[in-house]
């Protein structure tokens, strides 16, 4: 087995800290792991293989011999640092927004378009972790009867926000600001997230949906290869601490039966059933957090309409939303 040297930029996050997890726990081929951050994270380490790795501050010179460089340090660092790594000869998958929407870059789902992998160009993107998620869970279902129609409601941990927005949930639920009301000190959210619910995630635009609604809505096009067929989200931060959940609600061109949607779920890559709701059996955050399989349940059929179905799915945000989904992509590109 081939060996490679292998950047992670963003090395000190929530999801370079599961990529480090996930390149461990999955055995891939690492030669020499480079980890990268800012310079604020200059003097830390991170463990790998139960040695520490010292960090190296990011650069354009950071890439010299790697063959693969995973990305997780927002949209202007790849943006910025991506084409650097690309042009040192590393193929780069990056967590980010940045070229998600570009038409030349692969926006890939491995277990929905692993073909989409060949035709890249240096760059390969990593979706938005509230569309894999869904992707993942639904996709089975497409491939019975076409997709005609997707509703969606996010209930999306604080995890999406990183390793700040889980430390402000957790000051918050031991006090912090209880009495006022008040939010936790350098929380990332509008409000305090302790006992509340956000239904604003991402900027606003102008059409009135926040910018990560219309992420879901334009990346599961471009992933699953639909035509516009109505899409629709909403998006909300709730306070759980890791994996999102989903309530999702499509509508397919022929009626299907739940023995045929729960069969084919059943037996789809990257997704487990668990749906005994009578026995209260159905995916939570809980139980899915840590995770590397989407969960699917409470399947059911729409009263009024025959080949309109409703599904509660949950899926670990910074795993499968994030570190492990870019991984996966990873060990295509390196068998």
């Amino acid at each position: 087995m081939s060996k490679y040297r292998v950047a992670v930029v963003g090395a000190t996050g929530a999801v370079g800290q599961e990529m480090l997890s996930v390149l461990e726990t999955r055995n891939f081929p690492v030669a020499e792991l480079v980890p990268l951050a800012s310079d604020r994270s200059r003097g830390k380490t991170v463990t790998f293989r139960g040695q520490e790795h010292p960090i190296r501050v990011l650069d354009k010179d950071s890439f010299t011999g790697v063959h693969l460089a995973l990305f997780s340090a927002g949209g202007s660092i790849s943006k910025e640092m991506a084409p650097f790594a690309v042009k040192a000869g590393a193929i780069v998958v990056d967590n980010s927004s940045a070229f998600r929407m570009e038409p030349e870059v692969p926006l890939v789902v491995p277990e929905v378009n692993r073909d989409a992998i060949a035709k890249h160009a240096g760059i390969i993107a990593n979706p938005n972790c509230s569309t894999i998620i869904m992707c993942v869970a639904i996709t089975p279902i497409h491939r019975l009867s076409p997709i005609q129609r997707i509703v969606a409601s996010t209930y999306q941990a604080t995890s999406g926000a990183g390793a700040k927005g889980m430390d402000a949930l957790l000051r918050e639920v031991e006090g912090e600001g209880k009495e006022a009301g008040a939010k936790a000190k350098d929380s990332p959210f509008p409000h305090r997230i302790s006992g509340n619910l956000i239904p604003r995630i991402d900027t606003l635009q102008e059409n009135g949906y926040t910018r990560e609604e219309m992420k879901m809505v334009l990346e599961t096009r471009k992933i699953m290869g639909l035509p516009p067929i109505p899409i629709s989200a909403t998006c909300v931060r709730v306070p759980v601490e890791r994996a999102h959940s989903e309530s999702i609600q499509i509508t397919t061109r022929s009626p299907l039966t739940l023995e045929q949607i729960r069969a084919a779920i059943a037996a789809a890559p990257g997704v487990s059933l668990l749906d005994s709701p009578r026995e209260d059996v159905y995916p939570t955050p809980l139980s899915v957090s840590g995770q590397d399989d989407v969960y699917v349940g409470r399947i059911r059929r729409h009263p009024d309409e025959p080949a309109t179905y409703d599904l509660w799915v949950v899926g670990d945000q910074i795993r499968k939303g994030a570190a492990l989904n870019a991984v996966q992509i990873a060990e295509e590109l390196f068998p």
